[in-house]
């Protein structure tokens, strides 16, 4: 996978979360797939890295709606 290709996913990823959890802010949600991107910078295999990204942003976020 490219760069640009992952840059979309990871995109869509937002939009998803977004949608997923309309009470959280934009800045809330990007906060949350940033965080999640940044632990995943160094992998060596990408396929995977945007469905990681989307899981690991989703339990942040379902911790931050929660409380």
């Amino acid at each position: 996978m490219n760069s640009a290709e992952e840059a979309r996913q990871i995109s869509q990823v937002t939009t998803r979360l977004l949608t997923k959890f309309p009470t959280a802010t934009r800045e809330v949600v990007e906060s949350a797939v940033e965080e999640a991107a940044a632990n995943f910078e160094n992998g060596r295999i990408r396929d995977f890295v945007p469905l990681l990204i989307e899981r690991s942003a989703t339990a942040k976020l379902v911790t931050l709606i929660e409380t």
